[in-house]
């Protein structure tokens, strides 16, 4: 098994997270940090064994989990119930079929939630950490060093 690193710094923090990436068996990787490990595979028409989600799966992922968060934290503190909120997150490829063009995240609320929280609970999944990022267009660093 090989080991590369890879080091970002969180935004919000300000402090640095240092991810290391294990290379495996066939197309799966895994990354380390803070203790949890991902595993990730290619499906298996991309020559995997279709084990765990795909890296681009995760990223997906973590978008709508992020939304739901918000979702989450915007109803605890206001003492609104989650039961029956559902959120759905779709997404469309370019013509190419090789990059995502557009993301649409659907907050599905229950009858009996109070409409003036409507526009406020779409502010609030706005506000989501990744999709931020993402929308800043971070700057990306890649550089080989020789291990000594």
């Amino acid at each position: 098994m090989f080991r590369a690193w890879l080091r970002i710094k969180q935004v919000k923090e300000g402090e640095e997270m240092e991810i290391s990436v294990s290379l495996e068996e066939g197309v799966k990787v895994s990354t380390h940090f803070d203790g949890f490990t991902v595993k990730t595979d290619q499906p298996v028409k991309s020559g995997g064994e279709g084990s765990y989600p795909d890296p681009f799966s995760y990223f997906l992922s973590s978008i709508a989990a992020c939304a739901g968060f918000f979702v989450l934290r915007f109803c605890q503190s206001r003492d609104l119930p989650t039961s029956g909120i559902k959120i759905f997150m779709t997404n469309d490829w370019n013509k190419s079929g090789k990059v995502v063009e557009n993301i649409k995240i659907d907050i599905q609320l229950p009858k009996n939630f109070p409409e003036k929280y409507r526009p406020a609970i779409i502010r609030t999944v706005d506000q989501c950490t990744v999709k931020r990022t993402i929308l800043r267009q971070p700057e990306f660093s890649v550089i080989a060093t020789i291990e000594e």
